[in-house]
């Protein structure tokens, strides 16, 4: 076999011919790349330049005046307005100021709003403008203008307000349901008063509610900066439409943290709809006691999967009650859309107009079954009503019981009579904090034995301390005594 002579150079030359080649060889496709991603850069600043352009000059400063009983001469008498903790976050609460005599002074606050209709319709929300003199609306050509309240709804936090103007700049409503996760988002306010402020982030999650902030909740949350003054102003979509706005934000230091939370633009197109035609909001209503399925209760009543809300109570004379629904139905689906959890189904039946016919999918002794339902109107009453039923089972320090019916006490393994059983436990409770949890029994209140919701209530009155109960809960095989201290 030939074999061909190599020159003895030949690999130095070789190993020099690959260097050569991967350094070189990129040096101008890697140029041409920077340049296309800078243009990419600059194409997308300029996106976003576009809709704050576009929008900015239909969102608005709302400044308002109020009275209120206090020392005037201390300025951080104004930190005790609701509006700042709001805010700052549960945590905040004021410093304490010394006793002196009160006497009534004018007290401001400010926030945002964005124009909806070039008549002169603001949304704004209802804590910015809640118990207001005088409000005053300024656009972002620094015309003022006096507004009037249209109509407000505290539970979701939404307000209109109405300024005499014509052709004014109007901003776009998108669809916050088709607002995605991980969505560039725009946030524009008046942030401490600096009007027209901007900040950009991402929709970092959706269908947040238990924060304790409103009564109906599924805010959007979002990483875009929100601070005081920002309340009340629009998040945006990449688009220029407003698919959120803005209200509060979780804090732990008093500052600004990642988290805000935004109102779904939907949910206030639907109260803006009903204040601005009627004046006020009519909610939908069932008439049922819900709680949140977890793993063990699913199990318990015959699911494969956690979701849906648990029946543990039906009110008489509801439409519920007329419909069929029984006590230890599951509630797995509306019209065919998955509930998810107790805040999903609230919602969702709140935003139903009454005398609206509904189909109910229910999981009922381990078998599905359609229900229909004709969605009633919430009592004008119903907060008052909670708040009673609440004062008697222990409610303040956030527990929600019932009886034990054969079925329920079976299904837990309990026997009936044997307590009061625990159907529900709101999230940063004293109860909550001490861990108790849904499906637990209670056997004792105060060194008392009690074996029904009338005579836990009389075993509270006779223990005469309301802010600190001692109780047996049982849990399984095991029974502990818990001490629940009101705040």
């Amino acid at each position: 076999m030939h074999t061909a002579r190599k020159h003895p150079l030949a690999p130095i030359f070789g190993l020099a011919l690959l260097c050569l080649t991967l350094v070189a060889a990129p040096l101008r496709p890697a140029l041409a790349q920077s340049e296309e991603d800078l243009a990419l850069l600059d194409r997308s600043a300029k996106a976003f330049s576009s809709v704050v352009k576009k929008a900015g000059p239909a969102v608005v400063h709302v400044a308002v005046e109020k009275s209120a009983k206090g020392m005037g001469q201390f300025p951080s008498e104004l930190f005790a307005d609701p509006f700042f903790e709001r805010f700052f976050g549960p945590q905040f609460r004021h410093p304490r100021l010394p006793d002196r005599d009160k006497r009534n002074f004018r007290q401001q606050a400010a926030g945002s709003g964005f124009i909806i209709g070039s008549d002169g319709h603001i949304l704004t929300n209802n804590h910015v403008v809640e118990d207001a003199e005088k409000i005053t609306v300024r656009l972002a050509d620094k015309r003022e203008f006096t507004a009037r309240v249209v109509g407000t709804d505290p539970q979701s936090d939404v307000a209109i307000l109405k300024i005499d103007g014509n052709n004014l700049p109007v901003l776009p409503l998108g669809d916050s349901d088709a607002l995605e996760v991980g969505e560039w988002v725009i946030a524009i306010g008046s942030p401490f008063e600096l009007n027209q402020t901007v900040t950009v982030g991402v929709v970092s999650a959706k269908g947040r509610n238990r924060m304790g902030i409103n009564d109906y909740e599924n805010f959007i949350q979002t990483d875009a900066a929100i601070n005081p003054g920002n309340s009340g102003g629009p998040l945006l979509n990449i688009h220029g439409e407003a698919v959120g706005m803005n209200t509060a934000i979780f804090s732990r230091s008093g500052g600004y943290m990642g988290i805000g939370f935004a109102i779904p633009i939907n949910m206030a197109k639907n109260i803006e709809k009903q204040l601005r035609t009627s004046g006020k909001v009519t909610r939908g209503w069932l008439g049922v006691v819900i709680q949140d399925v977890d793993e063990n209760l699913a199990k318990s009543f015959g699911g494969k999967a956690n979701g849906g809300a648990l029946i543990s109570e039906v009110t008489d004379d509801s439409p519920a009650k007329k419909s069929g629904l029984l006590q230890g139905d599951i509630i797995i689906a509306i019209d065919g859309a998955p509930v998810t959890d107790v805040a999903d189904l609230r919602n969702r039946i709140a935003m139903t107009p009454p005398n609206t016919a509904l189909t109910l999918r229910v999981l009922r002794d381990g078998k599905e079954r359609d229900l229909a339902v004709t969605v009633g109107e919430q009592p004008a009453d119903m907060a008052s009503i909670a708040k009673k039923m609440n004062s008697t089972t222990l409610g303040e320090l956030g527990l929600t019981l019932q009886d034990l019916t054969d079925e329920i006490a079976g299904q837990f393994g309990y026997r009936k009579d044997q307590g009061v059983l625990i159907a529900d436990v709101d999230a940063d409770s004293p109860a909550a904090r001490v861990g108790l949890q849904a499906g637990q029994l209670i056997e004792e209140v105060n060194r008392v034995r009690v074996r029904s919701l009338k005579e836990l209530e009389r075993a509270l009155k006779q223990g005469g301390n309301s802010k600190q109960v001692l109780l047996r809960v049982r849990a399984g095989e095991h029974s502990q005594y818990v001490v629940l201290r009101g705040e």
